[in-house]
């Protein structure tokens, strides 16, 4: 177990990266009205659903938005039906990369993210082509506590089950097999944690440096994908630069 963990370094979420608040918004949203279909509107009996909400609280997501989703979702309001899809594809060098899509246009979708591979000179690959190099992996993050040193988030991780944590001040972010998001996430909100984020990511077993050419054409083409609207996440096998 270590401080620093490897996904964190090897991921990219739209919603920290996007400017637009709108667009974060957008994001969850989405997010909500899945949450909503596998499992309905009450966030007491949906645990997917509660998590959502936490995660629009903690990017400041009026609590009116929030209701209004719920109720596009539950039938209620007007509602739009997304898709969950996971695209695999290769990225410049050969890069791994996995673009998961909350869409309500498959055929839109795969057209759009098939033209940002080709123009970052990769390709859109099939099922299973990258997602072997990947595992799914249980990530929560939650609000720091004051008072606690290191040592004491280290042996945090160790009461809760999660293989590794990084602390960075402000959060703390678990990550162990995906099987156990929801014990993790029960355990440190009985704890008094409050839950910020919690989800399955897919974590490279390896990773990979790039030459500066091909480097470049790699961000740009991550920058592609996070300002299209229908992606959520870009998981890749790519070790970013600090400034990255």
């Amino acid at each position: 177990m270590s401080g620093h963990s490897k996904w964190a370094t090897i991921k990219r979420d739209k919603a920290k990266t996007d400017n637009a608040r709108g667009k974060i918004f957008t994001k969850i949203g989405k997010e909500i009205a899945i949450a909503c279909k596998n499992g309905g509107g009450d966030p007491a009996t949906n645990p997917r659903l509660a998590t959502v909400i936490a995660k629009a609280k903690a990017n400041n997501m009026p609590n009116d938005n929030i209701q209004r989703s719920i109720k596009k979702a539950t039938g209620e309001l007007s509602s739009v039906n997304y898709e969950e899809l996971m695209y695999e594809g290769y990225g410049p060098g050969g890069s791994a990369v996995m673009v998961e899509l909350l869409t309500d246009n498959k055929n839109r979708a795969a057209a759009e993210i098939r033209h940002i591979f080709d123009r970052a000179g990769g390709s859109l690959g099939g099922p299973n082509s990258v997602s072997y190099l990947f595992k799914r992996t249980a990530v929560v993050t939650v609000k720091a506590k004051d008072g606690l040193s290191e040592d004491d988030v280290m042996t945090l991780a160790l009461d809760v089950d999660a293989d590794d944590v990084e602390n960075d001040g402000e959060t703390y972010t678990f990550c162990s097999d995906a099987s156990r998001l929801n014990s993790i996430r029960d355990a440190l909100e009985k704890q008094g944690f409050e839950i910020m984020n919690a989800e399955i990511q897919m974590v490279a077993e390896n990773t990979m440096e790039l030459e500066e050419q091909k480097y470049n054409s790699f961000i740009k083409m991550l920058d592609a994908f996070e300002e299209n609207d229908d992606v959520q996440n870009v998981f890749h096998n790519v070790e970013l630069k600090d400034e990255e």
